[in-house]
């Protein structure tokens, strides 16, 4: 027999557009072979039409709950004088809550498994062994986004990284099991045993992820991810104003695609002859396949960034910073590309393409660095192996 593991969830983990969504839907695909998911997914969006028949086949039992928009705003505002972090209070509704708790006494799960902390509240008072996937180190995450917020959000950021360090700390003690899924996130987590966080990086399905060699090659420079998240439209920003006119004096022809869902103002705002911004994108495999180089000059932002794994795994050659590289850990010049400023960015992003055979080494050397060491499979063996050993 099967052991049960409850899941919590603060999104429905379809579609994959968001990385806590993408890390979900395949820890929850893989454990499905030898557990029975019984999982819980809050909502604050509009469910997608698919979602429930998409999950369906890896859960025993599904439930999407509807947190209400006036529940949301209550909360917040309710929140301004506690010392939960706002990002906690916006997830929490007490009568999602009594459901999960009925759900939990009813079906008797041997473990539960909570995704950030934003979903820890919903578990604290259950008699169960509990994981809490940290994922990131959002406490660092705020702090770096502080530093190129507009000064009017600053003050803001800053009660709420104060109360994320306090309550990622809380969560810590009140958990049996911890993930993170890379080790600069881990050190920077305040806690002091940090040894109890076991790594479990995101992997990249290499099925779906390959590489169609029959696809034209266009002049295009590619840039990826949810384009509302600010880490993203920061990278964006510094892509088209920064680095890509020292490209262009030297490769006009060449564009910059932008390509993910939900483009904020300050991206769309982007768009020319020479810069592509494309919204919603159903299947990303297309602009991986016709673009010429990968670049993801991610500035602010932690964590193993999933937009790296994928175009490794699609055959390209890949350009990063120091700070999306350090949880990677590629060797620069070998597997990927690692620059500091604008004007190297540009350098390299030229030299790439006056130099195929150079590029092409730097993309083998590259999905071959990711199919070692970013397997799905493997990965959800070690989620497995922390579940089982709380």
């Amino acid at each position: 027999m099967k052991k049960k593991l409850l899941v919590i969830l603060p999104r429905i983990p379809y579609p994959l557009e968001k990385g806590d969504k993408l890390r979900a839907f395949y820890q929850i695909k893989e454990l499905s072979k030898n557990w029975d998911i019984i999982l819980c997914a809050l909502n604050d969006q509009k469910t997608h039409p698919d979602a429930f028949n998409i999950l369906k086949p890896f859960c025993s039992q599904l439930f999407f709950f509807k947190i209400p928009k006036y529940a949301i705003l209550i909360n917040l505002f309710l929140n301004i004088l506690s010392k939960k972090p706002f990002q906690v209070a916006y997830f929490l509704h007490e009568p999602i809550k009594k459901k999960i708790h009925k759900l939990f006494y009813s079906e008797k799960p041997d473990f539960i498994y909570c995704q950030l902390i934003r979903t820890a509240c919903y578990a604290f008072d259950l008699p169960a062994r509990k994981i809490i996937d940290f994922q990131d180190c959002f406490s660092t995450n705020i702090e770096r986004r502080k530093s190129v917020s507009p000064w009017y959000l600053r003050p803001l950021l800053s009660i709420e990284q104060q109360r994320v360090f306090r309550f990622e700390s809380f969560v810590f003690d009140n958990f049996n099991g911890h993930t993170i899924i890379a080790e600069p996130d881990r050190e920077k987590t305040p806690v002091q045993n940090k040894n109890n966080i076991a790594i479990v990086p995101n992997g990249v399905n290499f099925e779906y992820f390959s590489p169609d060699s029959t696809m034209q090659k266009k002049d295009f420079v590619l840039f990826t991810g949810n384009m509302n998240y600010p880490p993203n439209v920061k990278s964006a920003e510094f892509l088209a104003k920064e680095i890509m006119p020292l490209v262009w004096k030297e490769k006009p022809n060449f564009k910059l695609v932008l390509a993910g869902a939900n483009p904020a103002a300050k991206v769309k705002n982007l768009a020319s002859d020479s810069v592509v911004v494309t919204g919603w994108v159903d299947d990303m495999r297309l602009y991986y396949n016709e673009s010429r180089i990968f670049i993801a000059p991610m500035q602010i932002g932690t964590g193993l960034q999933n937009k790296l794994l994928e175009a490794m795994a699609m055959n390209l050659p890949c350009i990063t910073s120091p700070l999306a590289n350090q949880p990677l850990g590629a060797i620069h010049e070998k597997h990927i590309l690692i620059g500091n400023s604008a004007l190297e960015y540009a350098h390299q992003i030229v030299s790439l393409i006056n130099n195929p055979d150079w590029a092409n080494s730097i993309a083998n050397e590259g999905y071959m660095f990711v199919k070692q060491n970013f397997d799905w499979e493997a990965m959800n063996r070690k989620l497995e192996k922390v579940i089982l050993n709380v």
